[in-house]
């Protein structure tokens, strides 16, 4: 299979790859909940040799990101798995963090709601999330070109549309997670990194 490419995916990644070097250097393991294309992966599985990064997403997404997969000479790029995060059960546990980019804003609230609510469930304590993406704060866009996509969002993706700052971070905190960073990224975009406070 001819692999997937995200020109966004390329153009991200050296400034996500540079946080991600500080947020998990203490980290051993990382799911990727929707893994997209699998740029992201192939990339960080790379430069992070010393971390396992599983990739996952929902299986019409999986020959796309095993096709990246295929040929990779490490050992820390493991086959993909599939993962709805509305389904009641995961097929694997939670390592010590999880990343996600440019999926709040594809997916339903209510799936966003549904991730929450499995992490406040399952999760171990201490866990981190780093979360990617355009976000509005106090209900505003950040930019004209944040706009312009937020209404490209709602004719392409029904449920879907950036969302808002204080409305992920309080359902994140109703999930037991704290805000720990809020790291300003390029094209407009954040990494919301957030800890589990649970015991």
């Amino acid at each position: 299979m001819e692999r997937p490419f995200s020109q966004a995916c390329e153009n991200n990644k050296q400034a996500i790859l540079d946080a991600l070097r500080e947020i998990l250097r203490d980290v051993s393991g990382v799911l990727e909940l929707g893994s997209g294309t699998g740029q992201h992966a192939r990339y960080f599985a790379e430069q992070l040799p010393a971390l396992t990064w599983q990739t996952s997403d929902v299986a019409s997404n999986l020959p796309g990101i095993e096709a990246w997969r295929a040929g990779y000479a490490g050992s820390n790029l493991p086959p993909t798995l599939t993962i709805d995060v509305t389904d009641p059960v995961w097929p694997a546990a939670i390592p010590e963090a999880i990343f996600t980019a440019n999926s709040l804003h594809i997916m339903p609230w209510s799936s966003v709601c549904s991730l929450f609510d499995y992490l406040s469930r399952h999760a171990p304590p201490g866990n981190l999330l780093c979360v990617y993406g355009p976000f509005n704060y106090g209900g505003n866009y950040t930019s004209d070109s944040n706009a312009r996509f937020d209404q490209w969002l709602g004719l392409h993706h029904p449920g879907g549309g950036i969302r808002d700052f204080e409305a992920v971070s309080e359902c994140a905190l109703n999930a037991g997670y704290a805000l720990q960073a809020d790291h300003a990224m390029p094209a407009n975009n954040r990494l919301l990194v957030f800890r589990s406070i649970g015991s």
